[in-house]
């Protein structure tokens, strides 16, 4: 790879602890995108137990991203510094991302379309029922509730989700993402809602909207009255590059969406990084970001409308003591729901079996098999390994992974 590539996969192993590189990377830098698990290891046990007592009919994967280059009709954009070598964090993330989705779109095809064409393959491998849920993400807008495309690192249209999910609706739902300072935002969240949208996804810090902030307020009354969760990124933000205003990953900011009562997905658990204890005023201490939450899980007045996403926590970067957390904390399980966060499990170096199985929470016997699997299908990877994941003797319960409820019954 170039340069720039290869400054963007050492800024990806500064995530690793100390002693990862003995494990890292197992399969190299590249996804391999190998074709469909050949019929032994479709076969194999741990996939045949990953599937025990689950109902795939409600297997959502509540957490997957469309992306592209939008050199198709569908009107994605990436900002002009993500395919420029002087900018070789951003390159090297477009880099990573659309390898992990296997989509280099091949001699004169679209890059747009074959990355759905892999996600349409890796859902074939999937329980027959089962589905995702495929994210739009909203560009950055400003207080005034203008766009701002040259602080937006890319922008998937609600129109595009909706599309997608429209013509495979045996293996596709869709998710809109609305910025809550824009003029329209209440009638951009009513036609989602008209026209399918599950959920509504916000990243904070990379669209530049503090949650917190009364300008969210006619939203929140929005997505209460439409009954539509929020599921926002907390803590610590590395897969996006954006308006990089970390401030508002804050997980104590969402306290204002769960007041008016929206139902708040917190995604990775705010498993990662740090934020000032806003319950000490603005200046407190800093804190892990997964602590805050698991403060606000504690809360008797939020045990009906904040739910955690477990997408990402197996990966380097934060499996470990959130990890094992919440396995641990049976208690949360009603409140928890299973994400891919798509396409990263196909980011090769940014998830280690080994480690998990260093920390204890995976068998080492399953290691090599889980590890071949990752090569063909990254989405059923990651759903066997967190079934597989084990702490103190407690396993994810099944609720977890049959999310369809939530998304349907409200």
């Amino acid at each position: 790879m170039g340069g720039a590539a290869l400054a963007g996969a050492a800024s990806f192993a500064a995530w690793l602890p100390g002693s990862g590189s003995r494990f890292w990377p197992e399969w190299g830098f590249w996804n391999p995108c190998r074709a469909a698990l050949p019929g032994p290891l479709a076969r194999h046990e741990l996939v045949t137990a990953a599937w025990e007592g689950l109902d795939p009919q409600r297997v959502w994967d509540c957490h997957a991203h469309l992306a592209g280059i939008g050199d198709s009709a569908s009107g994605i954009f990436i900002h002009p510094k993500m395919n420029s070598l002087l900018n070789p964090a951003h390159y090297a993330r477009r880099l990573f991302f659309l390898n992990a989705g296997c989509a280099d779109g091949g001699p004169g095809g679209s890059v747009d379309r074959a990355y759905v064409r892999r996600l349409l393959a890796l859902m074939d491998g999937m329980r027959r029922g089962a589905k995702l849920l495929l994210f739009a993400f909203e560009r950055v807008y400003s207080e005034e509730g203008k766009p701002q495309d040259a602080l937006t690192s890319f922008h998937v249209p609600d129109s595009y989700a909706r599309a997608v999910a429209g013509a495979n609706p045996q293996v596709f739902e869709w998710v809109a993402s609305i910025h809550p300072y824009r003029a329209d935002c209440g009638e951009a969240l009513d036609e989602a809602k008209r026209t399918g949208a599950r959920a509504v996804k916000w990243l904070p810090g990379a669209m530049g909207m503090d949650p917190a902030s009364p300008r969210c307020d006619r939203f929140y009354e929005a997505a209460v009255r439409l009954k539509l969760p929020i599921i926002s990124h907390a803590g610590l933000e590395h897969a996006v590059l954006g308006a990089d205003t970390q401030d508002f990953g804050n997980p104590l900011r969402l306290r204002r969406a769960l007041d008016a009562g929206v139902r708040v997905v917190v995604a990775h658990c705010a498993s990662l990084g740090q934020d000032r204890d806003l319950d000490q005023g603005p200046h407190g201490p800093l804190v892990d970001s997964f602590l805050l939450f698991e403060r606000l899980m504690q809360e008797k007045k939020y045990e009906k409308n904040l739910f955690g996403d477990i997408s990402a926590m197996t990966q380097v970067n934060r499996a470990g003591p959130a990890l094992a957390k919440v396995i641990e904390r049976e208690e949360w399980h009603p409140r928890l729901l299973n994400g891919s966060d798509y396409p990263l499990p196909g980011v090769m170096p940014i998830t280690s079996v080994n480690y998990l199985v260093l920390l204890g929470l995976v068998q080492e016997s399953a290691a090599p098999v889980l590890q071949e699997i990752r090569a063909h299908n990254p989405l059923l990877f990651d759903f066997v390994l967190k079934r597989q994941l084990r702490s103190k003797g407690r396993a994810l319960s099944k609720n977890i992974f049959e999310t369809r409820s939530f998304f349907e019954n409200h």
